[in-house]
């Protein structure tokens, strides 16, 4: 059925995997397929994508924001499944990259955003096989092009999100030895981390981002092989509560996402067995998301930022569990 450009109904691609992927946790090999959007197409106004230069390291499990107009990308696996120090940064007005202070200690599933003109990197893993869980907290100062270590999180975890919010950090979810809820403020006036109301849905591998002036949780997901969530959740600091928001229309963990204007876009993302080209586009009006399209290279763990009305995509996994890649694509809408 079409109404207004929009094709309702449910539509899935599954296209085969050529190779072997080992899964993070070290488990298995697998072969991977990929899954479009269940969502309702946009076929008057898909969107475009454009390859752009590739990251100087292919990385996956990465964290990735906007400092003064420049896309940073921080962390992640590096070969052989190694935790990296690796910080490299974009710059979409000339399409070039560059090779910044590479953070105090190595980290991959690390947690990244802005505040008072300084990049913040929260939490991750540390190991190959056995992950360990960070509380480690670094600040990077443009102006010396250094990192300085702040005040550890209350509770360490990885795989977690972060977001800004009336100048203080949220950094939610996560998983140390299981999926959790937890939710931390941070002041980066008095470097200090206070505990904030918990996410209703404890997960992992989620996204979170900054929307009129709330916080949206996105995705995640049990654990690799356990319960995936669609979930949104929205948490406001007027009321210091959280609400449910409109589900994703595909349950996924490993997912990006970004809000741009009036608009939120998720990306990607992963399942047992499977990875996601999905380009799902929440809008207000209709209180809904719609598929557009779909991603050129498809992923999971890869970093997110919206800078000049484009969203850029770059690194990830391009099969279930590790397979790096340096790709860097923009998304016009």
């Amino acid at each position: 059925m079409t109404k207004a450009g929009i094709v309702t109904g449910r539509t899935r691609k599954v296209l085969l995997g050529s190779a072997p992927a080992l899964l993070a946790l070290g488990l298995l090999s697998c072969v991977g397929r990929t899954t479009d959007t269940t969502a309702p197409l946009d076929i008057m106004r898909p969107g475009t994508w454009t390859a752009l230069a590739p990251m100087p390291t292919a990385r996956q499990e990465v964290a990735a924001a906007e400092l003064d107009g420049r896309i940073v990308v921080v962390g992640g696996f590096g070969a052989n499944l190694e935790a990296v120090t690796t910080v490299e940064a974009y710059d979409p007005a000339t399409n070039r990259w560059e090779t910044w202070a590479p953070l105090p200690g190595p980290t991959h599933h690390p947690a990244a955003a802005v505040v008072d003109g300084r990049l913040f990197v929260v939490g991750g893993y540390e190991g190959r096989v056995r992950w360990t869980p960070l509380a480690a907290v670094y600040a990077y100062d443009p102006a010396r092009n250094a990192w300085a270590t702040r005040a550890p999180l209350r509770n360490p975890r990885g795989a977690l999100a972060l977001v800004a919010l009336d100048g203080r950090l949220h950094a939610v979810g996560g998983s140390a030895e299981r999926a959790t809820g937890d939710h931390e403020v941070y002041d980066p006036a008095t470097d200090r981390w206070t505990e904030a109301p918990q996410m209703p849905t404890a997960r992992d591998h989620l996204a979170a981002v900054a929307f009129q002036g709330r916080l949206l949780a996105l995705g995640g997901r049990e654990a690799f092989l356990g319960k995936q969530y669609p979930t949104v959740e929205i948490y406001d600091p007027a009321t210091n509560g959280w609400l449910i928001g409109t589900p994703l229309p595909t349950a996924r963990g490993g997912l990006a996402a970004v809000a741009l204007a009036d608009r939120v876009f998720a990306f990607g993302g992963e399942a047992p067995l499977r990875i996601f080209s999905a380009n799902e586009m929440y809008e207000i009006a209709g209180n809904r998301w719609i598929g557009k399209e779909l991603m050129r290279t498809p992923r999971h763990g890869a970093g997110a930022v919206a800078v000049g009305g484009r969203i850029y995509v770059m690194g990830g996994g391009t099969e279930p569990g590790f397979a790096p890649t340096a790709a860097n694509e923009a998304y016009t809408p």
